[in-house]
């Protein structure tokens, strides 16, 4: 059975950001090569740390506290990506400045994602299915056509970025982010001829983590369309109060699934695996050395793996 190492990260612009606790990393290859780092603190949206100990609970703070966190290294990882000395040099001039307009893009920015999520996966599923409402379809025959397309629209929209040249870079980056991890978890040493070699699926993927969603919320809302309620605005409101609680439970599972070797859990973890193969490519070797410095920029994994007896 493979250890769990707890540590997370996703893949922003030419690079990688790792967590570890309350510690993350963000690590981007530059345009003449060179890697440039950022290590910051992490602060949780929970007021308390005992919140983030709740079932369910935990799995709400764990969503907004990933969305903001990953939303702040994409947009740092931008900068860098595709930065020149002049640019650098602007950004020193008025670091004040600079970080207040970094603060009010970040809050745009997740606003927007959050708006655009919610209206592409819940809103216009439900629009689109009530229209058969109007030539006199069945409750149920409504409630199972939108739980239909809430799958096909997710797997379209996977599908089409995935196609994307710009995001089949981040793709790699992504691919480089797991194999680190699995790299770990297996006992090898962290160096780019292991990392290359390692799988680059990952059983606690963030992508698994949004499949897992759209399967609870599939559930969760053909149940509330049998429930009889005939108000369109009742209908969509109890949507968006359930998202939450449907975040919330699919982190739970995913914490299951990401340390149990149950032939049951991996049968239901099987297909969040399966598409990360189509939201993963195979890194080279200079996308491993970024996700290797992300890594040991917050995780001392020699000392871990010799706790966990990996070595």
């Amino acid at each position: 059975m493979q250890k769990s190492s707890n540590i997370g990260g996703q893949a922003v612009m030419e690079g990688i950001m790792m967590r570890n606790g309350d510690t993350y990393s963000v690590a981007v290859r530059k345009p003449d090569h060179t890697i440039e780092m950022k290590t910051e603190p992490f602060r949780s949206i929970a007021p308390s740390p005992s919140l983030r100990k709740i079932p369910i609970i935990r799995g709400m703070v764990a969503f907004v506290d990933s969305l903001v966190v990953g939303t702040g290294a994409l947009m740092w990882s931008a900068e860098y990506a595709a930065e020149d000395e002049e640019e650098a040099a602007k950004k020193e001039e008025n670091p004040e400045k600079e970080a207040r307009t970094w603060k009010i893009l970040m809050t745009v920015t997740v606003i927007i994602s959050i708006c655009f999520s919610v209206g592409l996966f819940v809103v216009l599923p439900y629009l689109l299915a009530s229209l058969l409402r109007r030539i006199g379809s069945p409750e149920v025959v409504v409630s199972l056509a939108e739980a239909l397309l809430r799958i096909v629209i997710f797997l379209l929209y996977m599908l089409l970025i995935s196609r994307m040249e710009d995001i089949q870079r981040v793709f790699a980056y992504h691919g480089a982010e797991h194999k680190c991890i699995n790299c770990i978890e297996n006992g090898w040493e962290l160096n780019v001829e292991n990392v290359l070699k390692s799988s680059r699926r990952h059983k606690r993927c963030g992508t698994s983590f949004l499949l897992i969603v759209i399967v609870i919320s599939v559930i969760a809302f053909l149940i509330l369309g049998l429930m009889g309620i005939t108000s369109p605005l009742m209908r969509i409101g109890l949507r968006l109060l359930l998202i939450p609680v449907i975040a919330g439970v699919s982190f739970e599972f995913l914490r299951v699934a990401g340390s149990s070797d149950n032939p049951v859990v991996c049968k239901l973890a099987a297909p969040g695996l399966a598409l990360q193969g189509l939201v993963t490519r195979e890194p080279d070797a200079e996308m491993a050395e970024v996700a290797i410095s992300a890594v040991n920029a917050v995780f001392d994994w020699r000392e871990w793996q010799e706790k966990e007896g990996l070595i």
